[in-house]
C-alpha cells in the first residue's frame, strides 16, 4: 500500500493521508472522492514518511491524464489542507463572537475549612482593669470614711498577660448570576464583521494557492511530457545514426568513403548515445518532479498530449474582464477594506457607553440576592480616539489605493500572458514548414548515402537538423501550453484550460495512453 496526503472538500477539513494502490493500470485510473464514506485511519505519508491521522486511502494509477491529475491534486495537497484548517478555524472564530452579547449566566460553588490559633497579649488591657478597679476603691473610700471595705480580690492575679485563641470550622455556599450586555455601541457587530472578513481573506488566499497549485500541475505535468517526447526524439535519432554508421561501416570496408567519414560516423554515433542518456534522465527527473507533486512513490506518467489549436483565442478584453470578475487577488484587497471598516466602525464607538443588566442571588435557606443595570463610559485614558479613527480611515484608504494597483498590474499580466499564447501559435505554425524540410532532406541524403552521392557526415547533419526542428516545434507546443495556463491563471479561471485542451485541433504524439 502506498500513501499521499489530502485533504475533504470542506470548509471544517483537515489534513488527511490518501493511501494510493500499487497497482498500475494503462487503461484507466479509478480515484475514490466518496470520503465521507470511507473509515478514517492513520498512515503515513510516502514522502516525509510523517503519521498523518484521519485520513483515507484512494486508488491512483501510474498513467493519469491532465483532468485525473487535477482530482488527485485536490485531495493530496498539504497546502490546500492547510488552508482549509485555516478557513475552518476563521468561521469558528466568527460563530463564537457571534454569541457575546447574548446573556452570560454563571453559577457560583464554594467550601472551606479553617483553623484560626493566635496567641493574645492582654498585658495592656490587665494594667487598664488593675488601674480602674483601684481608681473606684479610693472614690468609695474618700466617700465612706467610716466604712470598713470588705477584702477585695487582686485582679491582677486572676487576669493573664496572654490569651491563647484556637477555633476551626468549615463554610459553604451557593449562587446563580447573569451579566446581559443589552447595549454595545455595535462593538460586538463591530468584531464579528472584522472577523468573517478575515474568513473571507482565508478563502480568498486558498483560491489563490490553489490556482497555483493548477498552474503548477500544469507546468509539471507537460514538462515531463515534453522531456518524454525529447527522449522519445534523441531514441529515434540515436537508432537512425546507427543504421548510417552501420552503413558507412560496409562503405568503409568497399573503399567507397574514406576513414576520415568513417571516423565522423563513429563520432556522431556516440554523441547521440550520449545525448540519448541524457534525455531519458531528463525525462525521468520531469516524471519525477510530477510523482513529489501528488505525493505518489512511484513514477506518473502523463497521457494528455502536449497540444496546439490553430483557433484565435478570443479577444484580450474578454480575458480582461474575466480577470476582473474573477481573480481572487481582488477578493483579498476587497476582505481587507471590509476589515478596515469594520475597525473603523469598532473605533468610532470609543466614546458611547455600554449598558448591562446583571444580577446574583445565593442559593440558601434566607437568601440574599441583587439585581440592577449599569452604563459605563471611557471618560479619559486607553487607546486615544482619534488616533484610532485616523488609523482605521487610513487603512481603508490603503486598501482603495491597493485596489487600483492590483487592477493595473492584472490587465497588464492577462495582456502579457496573451500575447505569450499568440506568439507560442504562431511560432508551432511556422516550424512546421522547418520540420517538413528537414524531414525531406534527410530522406533524400539516407538515398544519397546508399549511392554513393553523400558522405555519412552529411547524413548526421541532415539528421541533426530534423532533430532540432522536431524539438523546437515540440517546444513551442510547450511554450503555448504554459502560456496558455498563465493566462487562465491570470483571468482566475483556472480550469477553463481544460475547455481549450479538449478543443484543440493539433495534439502531439504521446508515449502513453489512457
Amino acid at each position: 500500500m502506498k500513501f499521499a496526503i489530502s485533504s475533504l472538500p470542506s470548509a471544517i477539513a483537515t489534513l488527511m493521508l490518501i493511501g494510493v494502490s500499487s497497482h498500475t493500470v494503462a487503461a484507466s485510473t479509478h480515484i475514490n472522492t466518496d470520503s465521507d464514506s470511507q473509515p478514517l485511519n492513520t498512515l503515513v505519508d510516502p514522502i516525509t514518511h510523517k503519521s498523518i491521522a484521519n485520513s483515507y486511502p484512494i486508488e491512483v494509477s501510474s498513467h493519469l491524464s491532465l483532468e485525473q491529475a487535477q482530482d488527485i491534486l485536490l485531495q493530496v495537497s498539504p497546502k490546500l489542507a492547510a488552508n482549509q484548517a485555516a478557513i475552518a478555524a476563521s468561521e469558528y472564530q466568527t460563530d463564537a463572537l457571534k454569541t457575546i452579547d447574548r446573556p452570560f449566566v454563571f453559577a457560583r460553588m464554594s467550601a472551606s475549612t479553617y483553623t484560626i490559633q493566635e496567641d493574645i497579649d492582654l498585658s495592656s488591657l490587665r494594667n487598664e482593669i488593675i488601674s480602674g478597679v483601684n481608681e473606684v476603691g479610693d472614690n468609695i473610700g474618700d466617700a465612706l470614711e467610716s466604712y470598713q471595705p470588705p477584702n477585695i480580690p487582686d485582679f491582677g492575679e486572676r487576669i493573664p498577660n496572654s490569651h491563647e485563641f484556637k477555633r476551626s470550622g468549615s463554610t459553604s455556599g451557593a449562587g446563580l448570576g447573569f451579566a446581559w450586555p443589552v447595549y454595545t455601541a455595535g462593538r460586538t457587530a463591530a468584531l464579528t464583521g472584522a472577523s468573517s472578513a478575515r474568513t473571507q481573506e482565508a478563502i480568498a488566499d486558498s483560491v489563490l494557492d490553489k490556482n497555483e497549485l493548477y498552474n503548477t500541475l500544469i507546468e509539471r505535468y507537460f514538462k515531463a511530457q515534453l522531456a518524454i517526447i525529447a527522449a522519445y526524439l534523441r531514441e529515434d535519432a540515436y537508432d537512425t545514426l546507427q543504421q548510417t554508421d552501420h552503413m558507412a561501416q560496409r562503405l568503409f570496408e568497399e573503399g567507397f568513403i574514406s576513414r576520415v567519414d568513417r571516423l565522423e560516423a563513429q563520432s556522431a554515433l556516440a554523441d547521440a548515445k550520449s545525448e540519448s542518456i541524457k534525455a531519458n534522465n531528463d525525462a525521468r527527473l520531469a516524471m519525477i518532479a510530477l510523482q513529489r507533486l501528488l505525493r505518489t512513490d512511484y513514477r506518473i506518467k502523463p497521457t494528455t498530449p502536449l497540444f496546439v489549436s490553430s483557433r484565435p483565442l478570443p479577444d484580450i478584453e474578454y480575458f480582461q474582464q474575466l480577470a476582473l470578475n474573477n481573480h481572487p487577488g481582488l477578493q483579498k484587497v476587497a476582505a481587507k477594506r471590509a476589515q478596515a471598516q469594520q475597525l473603523h466602525a469598532l473605533s468610532d464607538t470609543g466614546y458611547k457607553p455600554t449598558v448591562m443588566l446583571y444580577g446574583y442571588g445565593q442559593a440558601e435557606k434566607d437568601p440574599s440576592w441583587i439585581a440592577g443595570i449599569s452604563a459605563s463610559w471611557k471618560l479619559w485614558g486607553g487607546l486615544d480616539k482619534s488616533a484610532s479613527l485616523a488609523s482605521s480611515t487610513a487603512k481603508i484608504r490603503q486598501a482603495d489605493l491597493s485596489e487600483i494597483e492590483v487592477n493595473d498590474n492584472l490587465l497588464l499580466l492577462v495582456e502579457k500572458n496573451w500575447n505569450d499564447v499568440n506568439n507560442a501559435q504562431s511560432r508551432y505554425q511556422a516550424l512546421q514548414s522547418n520540420v517538413d524540410l528537414a524531414t525531406e532532406v534527410l530522406r533524400l541524403r539516407r538515398l544519397g548515402l546508399q549511392e554513393g552521392v553523400n558522405t555519412a557526415i552529411e547524413v548526421v547533419q541532415a539528421q541533426t537538423q530534423a532533430l532540432k526542428a522536431r524539438t523546437e516545434q515540440a517546444q513551442a507546443a510547450s511554450d503555448y501550453v504554459q502560456a496558455l495556463a498563465a493566462l487562465m491563471q491570470s483571468a482566475g479561471t483556472p480550469l477553463a484550460f481544460n475547455a481549450y485542451l479538449n478543443a484543440a485541433d493539433i495534439r502531439l504524439p504521446t508515449l502513453y495512453s489512457e
